[in-house]
């Protein structure tokens, strides 16, 4: 994998239900380094710090092989790199080869894979339709977070090592299907429950998914 663009967002102000609101997700190509910090990406706006940044989502990744299909989906949208609301636009990630807990070294900084970015009505309003979150899920590519066990800067050009794969073997495209599949696999849901790289608050949701 080999980061194309970093991206961050300034603050911007939606209107949801009649109310105010901020987001991050309108996040712009930059060209210098982001430097990835233990709870979040240095200078980039998280507006609800609930759903997004933190340990366990300190850095959202997306593939660059994915805008061709959404662009011709959506042709008439404002399209640039860090649409997604990604702060590192990649190529050659692969959701169904890339295994939560696995551990990269990409710049200076050293990343654990975690967890599927799951959308939300803030990715309906930048798309102009919120029947988007229905085809995000059904697409299934949903790119990944990423636990920063070494803060560092990363730029452009730099690629990820992979340094130690993960131990329990759930791929970020799996993870994503179980979480919204009607058809759950029991065996896959004990593997992510068992999963460490995943916060508790995950693994106690997806336990709840065994009759």
């Amino acid at each position: 994998m080999k980061v194309l663009s970093t991206n961050i967002a300034k603050p911007t102000t939606i209107i949801w239900n009649g109310k105010e609101q901020m987001t991050g997700i309108y996040k712009k190509p930059i060209s210098k380094p982001i430097y990835l910090g233990k709870e979040g990406v240095k200078d980039d706006e998280v507006s609800d710090k609930k759903v997004h940044g933190g340990i366990f989502k300190a850095c959202y990744i997306f593939s660059e092989a994915h805008y061709a299909y959404w662009k011709n989906r959506y042709p008439n949208l404002d399209w640039d790199y860090g649409m997604f609301g990604e702060n590192l636009t990649v190529s050659g990630l692969n959701e169904k080869e890339i295994y939560i807990g696995d551990i990269y070294e990409v710049g200076d900084a050293l990343v654990q894979v975690t967890q599927p970015r799951e959308p939300c009505f803030k990715f309906g309003i930048k798309f102009g339709n919120q029947n988007v979150l229905k085809e995000f899920i059904e697409y299934g590519f949903p790119g990944t977070y990423v636990r920063v066990l070494k803060e560092g800067f990363v730029k452009t050009g730099d690629t990820f090592k992979l340094i130690e794969p993960a131990k329990n073997r759930v791929t970020t495209w799996q993870l994503f299907d179980l979480l919204f599949s009607k058809n759950k696999n029991e065996a896959l849901i004990k593997l992510a429950i068992a999963n460490e790289a995943l916060p508790l608050r995950k693994r106690e949701k997806i336990k709840k998914l065994i009759k």
